[in-house]
This record gives structure tokens, sequence and C-alpha cells, in this order.
């Protein structure tokens, strides 16, 4: 135990905050303490040792350890107990071959529906507890720097909307609906006729309720329904994917662009927001935090750079037109979820239970430390199912409907 102290002590002084650890019969660390951890068994002392940031979180999912202060101290300490991660070298082709087996095996269609529903079926007064009011669960864009959360969320939904250019009778699907507030916002403010699918069965519940209560089940859909099973005979105008090729496995990527070319009028298009490594090698969040993530959060997830996105994509027929980097608005949205929940964390655990609290407790702030540090990053892609050159006649090419600058965007 005495060996584990020595280095206990040297990492904690390194720390750019004061971080005390207590165990049955030992302590360490500089007083008076921002965080305070109390292990209960000091069985966990050399994952403290030796960075283990993920075996320790998961020692606090547990009640093996308790943690005193706040969780922004916390992440910083956390941060430079792990190091860079981005800073990863390529795998050999071997290990990328074995990487792509296992996420094309973990992706299959029964499969991914549970993962999913283990996420987002944990309870909707749980998420309504520190999401907006519309329940919008991804990046928030901070048009302006004094809006509040909920005022970011409509900036982001009508963001999208105009990247889209949607226009009363179009028809729209939203791949990954959530809790609707994409489609509501498409169908109340724009006048489009649109189709959500999810695989959780409690954002369907809620939004067929919302739909009925706004009068609006006969002009907008909800679907319990994988993205691979969607009917290909009725292209729409547009697609939004939001927070969903997150879900999607990299193996399947050129598999999920296909299906969106092919449901995608000529013409149309396509707005991706998603989550992308913050490295060109990116194997996962180091220090066992992805291991962390996959195990109590988000089961089957991965990411990929964003250029690596953009290549699947562009195999896949689609034109890329326009991509812009919200990694900082999404360490913003974090620490406002995170911040809301911290605010709130007696009601929380009379809805679920303690290991959930805990586990979105680090989650939440964890997640803001890895954006503003650029581990992981936030895209917005745009692209465009081009016309079919033979048959719109060879003087004019492939095209879309995409102005020649941004101004619409802003307008």
């Amino acid at each position: 135990m005495d060996g584990w102290t020595g280095l206990i002590e040297q990492r904690l002084a390194q720390l750019p905050c004061n971080v005390a650890l207590e165990w049955p019969g030992g302590r360490a660390g500089r007083q008076p303490a921002d965080v305070r951890l109390r292990l209960h068994t000091p069985r966990w002392l050399a994952s403290v040792a030796r960075g283990q940031i993920g075996a320790v979180a998961d020692a606090y999912v547990q009640g093996q350890l308790d943690i005193e202060g706040s969780m922004r101290p916390l992440m910083a300490a956390a941060s430079r107990l792990v190091g860079d991660p981005v800073r990863q070298r390529p795998l050999a082709w071997w290990q990328q071959l074995l990487l792509r087996y296992g996420s094309a095996c973990h992706h299959r269609l029964a499969q991914d529906a549970r993962q999913v529903q283990f996420h987002y079926d944990v309870s909707d007064d749980f998420y309504a507890l520190w999401l907006d009011p519309r329940r919008v669960y991804s990046c928030a864009y901070y048009a302006q720097p004094e809006l509040s959360l909920a005022q970011a969320q409509e900036a982001k939904l009508d963001h999208i909307c105009r990247k889209l250019r949607l226009r009363p009778g179009m028809r729209l699907l939203d791949i990954g609906a959530g809790w609707g507030g994409l489609l509501l916002w498409a169908a109340e403010r724009h006048g489009v006729e649109a189709v959500g699918i999810t695989l959780s069965k409690h954002q369907a519940a809620h939004l067929g309720r919302l739909l009925a209560e706004r009068g609006l089940s006969g002009r907008v859909q909800v679907h319990l329904m994988d993205y691979r099973e969607l009917p290909e005979d009725q292209p729409f105008d547009r697609i939004a994917s939001v927070g969903m090729c997150e879900h999607v496995g990299v193996a399947n990527l050129p598999l999920y662009f296909r299906k969106i070319r092919r449901l995608l009028k000529p013409g149309g298009l396509l707005l991706n927001h998603g989550i992308t490594a913050g490295g060109l090698h990116h194997r996962g969040l180091a220090a066992g935090m992805g291991r962390f993530i996959e195990h109590h959060i988000f089961p089957g997830g991965e990411l990929t750079h964003v250029s690596q996105l953009a290549q699947r994509l562009s195999e896949a027929g689609l034109e890329l037109l326009d991509a812009e980097n919200l990694r900082p608005h999404y360490a913003r949205t974090l620490w406002a979820w995170s911040d809301a929940l911290e605010s709130r964390l007696d009601e929380a655990r009379a809805l679920v239970d303690e290991r959930t609290v805990r586990a979105y407790r680090l989650y939440l702030a964890g997640c803001a430390m890895c954006f503003e540090r650029g581990w992981l990053s936030l895209f917005q892609l745009l692209a465009a199912r081009p016309t079919d050159c033979e048959a719109d006649g060879p003087m004019r090419g492939a095209q879309c409907e995409f102005p020649f600058n941004r101004s619409y965007m802003y307008g």
C-alpha cells in the first residue's frame, strides 16, 4: 500500500486543483480539497495511481467510491490524468480488419434495437430533468453567446431547417427522431410533411402523443423502425440525421449512406449531424473512458474522424456541400446538461436507481471535458444527391438546390 501511496501523492500534486483521496487506513492529496474521493476499499488505489479513469469511474458507479465536490474541478483533474488520447498511431491492416468485423457483428437489427433502448428508454422523466423543454438530446447551437440552453436548441433546429431549405409541402425524413423536436419544428414552422423513425419505444410513444395533441397526426408520422427497413418506393425531398450515425457502426457507414441516397430524390438534400472522433486514428477514448461509456451509457456506439465520414458519404454517391464544426457548442451544451442534473440530483434519484444517476453524472461532465479539449468533435455535413446527368441533359450536369453562398443559412 505504501508504494501506491507515494505514486498517488506524486500524481495528485501535478493536478490543476486540490484533490484529496481517502481510503480505509490512509489518505493522500492536498488540503483544503476542491474534490474529495472516498474509497470504501483500497483495491482501487492501483487504478488511481495508474490514471485508469475508466476503472475509477466504474468504482463510483458501483458505490465503492464516493465523490465530494463539483464536476468541473473533478474533470479538470481527470483530464490531466488521462493525457491526450488523440495522438494515436495508425492500426496495422489486420487490426483494422478485426475492428471492422467486430463493428459489423455489433450492429445487427435486433442488437441495435436493444442497444438504443438501453440508453434512450431509461426514463422520459429523468431526461426531462436536465434537457430543454423540447427534449432535444443533441448539440445546441449558440448563435449568440447569451442564449439559454432552450433558446440554443431552438436555434439549432432552425439552423438545420435553413440548411435543408425546407418549404411547405416538402417531404422530410428524420432518421433517429428522438422526442420529436426537429419533426415538430419543421412541421409547425416550415410546413413540411414528415416521417420520423426511432428504435426507442419511449420516444415513439411520447412523439405519438405530441402529434395527436397538436393535430399533426395526418401530416407527421412516427414509426418504431430501423433505417434499414425503410421502404424506398416514395423518396424524400429532404433527410435529417441528427445524433444517429454514432449508432450505425463504422463498418455499416457505407450501407447507411447508400440507403440514404436511395431514399433521397435526385437533387434532394441530407443534413447529417453527428459526433466525430477528434483524432484521425481514433480507437476510442483513452484510460478506459471509452469502455466506461460503452458499458454504462452507449453500448454499440462507434465514432470515426470527419474525413472518413465524408469519404463514406461521397463513396455512396452523395455530394458534400458544406461542413460546419460545432465542437465548442457541444461542450457548452453538455455542461448545461451536467449543471442541470447536478442541481436536481434528489429528483433524479427518485426516478432512476443510484447507479444510473452516478453513471450519467460522470458521462455528461466527462463528455463536456472531451469536447472542450478536442478529443471529440461534432460536425454538421450538408450533402446532396445530384441529379442524373443523362436524364437532365449533358449541358446541365449534376445539380441540386444549393445556393452559391451561405447567406441563406443565417438570414
